[in-house]
């Protein structure tokens, strides 16, 4: 595996370590639909599924790790939570957030940013 795919993975594991600790519950890890993956899908309150973009870089020397999700990966973010919410029949509000990690020997930093865009 790719160092950078190693990276994510760990990253990943971070982030759902996180979201647990702060009282989410993971109801999905690594949802492919169609061209998109959902890193996490977790659950805080009740009416409200939470999709969750990781991103994890070694360095921010070229931009935060948040930086990275790009309009396309949006796109392809709501349409894969679109066929999630469907496929599970579920009756909820969507909530989009990054988790951005910063990794490195030196540096351990993990940012939840909630709502961190809208999908319309």
């Amino acid at each position: 595996m790719a160092t950078h795919n190693e990276l994510g993975k760990i990253g990943e594991e971070l982030a759902a370590q996180y979201l647990l600790k702060s009282g989410y519950n993971i109801l999905h890890r690594n949802f492919f639909f169609d061209k998109a993956e959902i890193d996490i899908i977790a659950q805080k309150e009740e009416g409200t599924v939470v999709i969750v973009e990781v991103k994890t870089r070694n360095s921010d020397f070229f931009g935060d790790p948040q930086d990275f999700v790009t309009k396309t990966k949006i796109k392809n973010l709501v349409k894969a939570a679109n066929e999630y919410v469907i496929s599970n029949n579920l009756n909820a509000e969507v909530r989009f957030d990054i988790i951005a990690v910063l990794k490195n020997r030196k540096v351990e930093k993990l940012e939840h940013f909630e709502n961190a865009f809208y999908h319309f």
